[in-house]
This record gives structure tokens, sequence and C-alpha cells, in this order.
């Protein structure tokens, strides 16, 4: 299942956090953590995050939030990942979850944006 995060080429760090559910800050201090996480910076000097960086950070809130490792740990299992050449195939089994749930959420938002109010009796 190698669902992309979506089309775009770039991501600004706000968008990122829209499709991971995190903060800025964690980003930012992931990135001196995680030698795997490393967005390159535009002309302003603002973070721009590609496909693969956006499937990384899913990853590591996975191995994180959800299986439990600590940043020391999930940096070896990425490193060993990528080693052993899983971390391609790891990014998008993370990914596409993440991705689906983030999609039904903003779908059920548009839904209720668009629903109209039941008339009043």
């Amino acid at each position: 299942m190698n669902e992309p995060v979506a089309k775009k080429v770039y991501y600004s760090i706000g968008e990122v956090c829209d499709l991971s559910g995190l903060k800025p800050h964690v980003l930012r201090y992931w990135e001196t953590q995680f030698s795997v996480l490393n967005p390159t910076k535009n002309r302003a000097g603002n973070r721009v995050y590609r496909q693969r960086d956006v499937e990384i950070v899913l990853l590591v809130k996975h191995l994180l939030y959800n299986e439990k490792y600590t940043i020391e740990g999930a940096n070896q299992k990425i490193l060993e990942m990528r080693s052993g050449g899983e971390l391609k195939e790891e990014r998008s089994e993370v990914v596409a979850p993440d991705f689906l749930t983030g999609i039904k959420a903003e779908l059920e938002e548009l839904r209720e944006l668009l629903t109209p109010p039941e008339p009043a009796e």
C-alpha cells in the first residue's frame, strides 16, 4: 500500500503539523534528534518538507506514541530499518492509516459545514 501523503511537492511546517497532529516545536525538536529528518529551507529560511519527510515524521510519531519507543530507541530503530532497506516500506505502512484518518476528519468537517441547519419549529 504505497499511498502518498498528498499530491504536493513541498509542505510548510504548518501543513505538516495539520497532517501529523503535532505542534511546530515538536517537529523542530525532532529535527535535532533524528538525523533522517532534515527538511530543507527555502530562500526565506522557512522549512519545506517533501513527501519523504512527512512520511518520516509520521513514522517517528508512530514509534514514539504508539510503539512507546524512547527517542534514542526510535532513532536506533529507524537507522536499523534504513540500513536493512526497510525504511521506505515501513514509512508507507504507517502513513496510510494516518493519512486516511486525516482525510476522514476533513471530510466530516466539510459535511458539517455544508449540511444546512434543521429548521426551527
